[in-house]
């Protein structure tokens, strides 16, 4: 058993359940195996994520590096070096790595044939298409979350299928009850493997569709994610809630108010955090405390912090401006 950290924070135990918690699935279906070499830079430390894609890798044979989080330039020497073939990212990491390879060791260098990629909101299609295009690799997906695992993953047609061990219904986030076919709502999921928790109708908070049903009518095939239910925003790959802004607030000395803003910035999400003051306050070391605050809270670094005079009055907590 492992334990990971959730906001809150929320300390959660997780029991193994076959490779990766199912994303083996993934792998078999784009076709990875003993021929490969994975690159996986998803973070290996208190969340799942990079333990996953390691494990699930090599259930199928491949050989993989360990590369975690951030050190483009290392990690860009690494893929020309290993010879790597496939690389498990965000989309956002994956194009700056790409990008420095290129430039640095010129496009011959490049042999990725293969990208396990993070999913994104708006137009994350068109992406793929242009990453697709680009750089001479197959782009492919799941959706997991850490409390579930994966609960189903592209095979190559529309959507994501569901995986064998997992329930899946689309309901009013309201009621509970189930949706007609093809509408909208929140993604409700059942585990069935037994050496996990026994999660019963777990809400998600995530929206979707079902594109294809079972006899039973839960969801056999699942559209890409439509949003959140909530006022989630995913920031490099980590859902950051407003509750995260309250801590800040209340952990800050002399903070009256804040509020943060997500941008994507070359191809990089971005989160800034302004701060009120109350009169008299030390503004550097407010800043300061903030900054530790934030980073406690969410696991993720703030861009910025800076200190406003004012917020409009009942301001968001957190605006997500990656799509506009």
């Amino acid at each position: 058993m492992r334990i990971y950290v959730s906001p809150g924070p929320i300390f959660e135990p997780t029991l193994r359940s076959g490779p990766g918690h199912g994303m083996d699935t993934l792998f078999r279906a784009a076709g990875v195996g003993a021929n490969d070499v994975v690159l996986n830079t998803w973070m290996y430390h208190l969340v799942p994520a990079g333990l996953w894609f390691d494990e699930a890798a090599q259930a199928v044979g491949a050989t993989v590096i360990p590369g975690g989080v951030g050190n483009r330039e290392l990690q860009a020497q690494i893929i020309v070096e290993t010879g790597v073939t496939s690389i498990c990212a965000s989309t956002a990491f994956f194009l700056a790595l790409a990008d420095t390879v290129v430039k640095k060791y010129g496009r011959d260098a490049w042999k990725v044939t293969t990208a396990f990629l993070g999913g994104e909101m708006g137009d994350w299609k068109a992406k793929r298409r242009m990453i697709e295009d680009t750089y001479g690799v197959s782009t492919w997906s799941a959706y997991a979350t850490a409390d579930l695992g994966v609960v189903a993953y592209e095979d190559g047609d529309e959507g994501y299928v569901v995986q064998p061990h997992r329930i899946v219904q689309i309901c009013d986030p309201e009621t509970g009850q189930p949706k007609p076919f093809g509408e909208t709502g929140e993604v409700v999921v059942t585990t069935l493997d037994p050496e996990a928790w026994p999660m019963i109708r777990f809400g998600t908070g995530d929206s979707a569709f079902a594109l294809e049903s079972n006899e039973d009518g839960s969801v056999k095939r699942l559209s890409a994610l439509q949003g959140r239910v909530g006022a989630a925003v995913k920031v490099r790959e980590i859902f950051v809630y407003p509750r995260v802004i309250e801590e800040v607030v209340i952990a800050t000395p002399g903070a009256k108010a804040a509020q943060a803003v997500v941008t994507r910035e070359k191809n990089r999400d971005m989160i800034r955090i302004s701060l009120v003051l109350e009169d008299g306050a030390d503004a550097a070391a407010a800043e300061a405390a903030c900054a530790e605050a934030f980073k406690l809270h969410s696991r993720i670094r703030a861009d910025a912090v800076s200190v406003v005079a004012e917020l409009p009055e009942n301001a968001d907590l957190i605006v997500n401006q990656k799509d506009s």
